[in-house]
């Protein structure tokens, strides 16, 4: 990105989002990003809980 594209980004923003704003964007933008950067590096969850048996997990009558 040249200076000219940066220059436009923060006019767009700041017409869209308002200068009070805009702090607050950011600062959510960074959160998401750090949630997101911090997920990957987790290992997934593993759920141990016993299912229910319902009426088509049910074994056969018989």
């Amino acid at each position: 990105m040249n200076l000219l594209e940066i220059l436009l980004l923060v006019v767009v923003g700041l017409v869209l989002f308002n200068s009070g704003k805009l702090p607050q964007v950011g600062g959510g933008i960074g959160k998401a990003i750090a949630n997101f950067k911090r997920s990957l590096n987790e290992p997934e969850e593993i759920d141990v809980t016993e299912k229910k048996k319902g009426k088509e997990d049910a074994p056969p009558k018989g």
